[in-house]
């Protein structure tokens, strides 16, 4: 079965036999639970394969790529047809998956979000080996007082700790996309702050990064009554920028933002 990519679903398949080894090469695979995010035409998920797993899942959208890869791994892989950002992984609590992903461009930071503001007590998860847009990757990556660092930034190191291993050039995908690539590498953070509703880590963050540019006297005013003796409290200089701001920091005006809630 020949397989055209789809440009509606922002398929990239990744061809480089290098690479793929290089990605399944960083943790020990045998005997593990694998979940694989749109795995194409089964480059990645036929490495995976070799690594001896317990189980492999993959998530596919596309009908016409899920009857290839039965055909190519028959009862080797189970194939959920379905869109990514549907899927619940919380019922999937007990796999305690190692997840590989090289994530469709255009809903990446959708997906991260999603996963990590969904995230429960008892995660879906281990580690996560994903592929995304090295512009976002960076973003991702950031330290405070660099243009990069933004929402999710913020979001991402909330409940992750992360890594880069490496950059992936265009020639590496068919057809080749106009960007470079990155893979990172995300496991769980043992301590972190925790707050009563996840979501209100998108509420503050949004109101900061609305207006990057201007000095956080405004968010603050607008999230808080008393905002100059919460500045002080936190020793934040009202005339800095958001991207100034320490990640503690702003988990602690998330904190905040919730007790007044109450």
């Amino acid at each position: 079965m020949q397989i055209k990519p789809k440009k509606s679903l922002g398929q990239n398949f990744l061809i480089d036999k290098n690479i793929i080894e290089k990605i399944t090469s960083f943790i020990d695979l045998e005997n593990k639970n694998l979940l694989e995010i749109g795995p194409g035409t089964g480059n990645l998920t036929a490495s995976i394969l070799k690594k001896k797993p317990k189980k492999i899942t993959v998530i596919e959208k596309d009908r016409d790529l899920c009857s290839l890869l039965s055909e190519k791994f028959g009862q080797q892989i189970k194939i959920i047809n379905d869109d990514v950002l549907k899927f619940n992984p919380n019922e999937y609590k007990n796999n305690k998956f190692i997840v590989f992903g090289n994530l469709p461009y255009n809903i990446s930071t959708e997906i991260l979000v999603n996963w990590i503001i969904n995230l429960k007590l008892e995660p879906w998860f281990s580690d996560l080996f994903l592929m995304f847009q090295k512009e976002v990757a960076d973003r991702i990556i950031a330290n405070e007082n660099t243009s990069k660092f933004g929402r999710l930034t913020i979001i991402s190191k909330w409940r992750l700790d992360i890594k880069k291993l490496f950059d992936v050039s265009p020639s590496c995908f068919y057809p080749e996309p106009k960007i470079n690539s990155s893979v990172l590498h995300f496991t769980l953070k043992k301590n972190y702050i925790k707050f009563k509703k996840n979501r209100n880590i998108e509420i503050v963050t949004k109101t900061f990064f609305n207006q990057r540019r201007k000095m956080i006297k405004n968010p603050m005013k607008q999230l808080f009554c008393d905002y100059i003796e919460l500045a002080k409290d936190l020793d934040i200089d009202l005339n800095l920028r958001p991207q100034n701001i320490s990640l503690d920091n702003y988990y602690k005006i998330i904190q905040k933002f919730e007790e007044l809630r109450n």
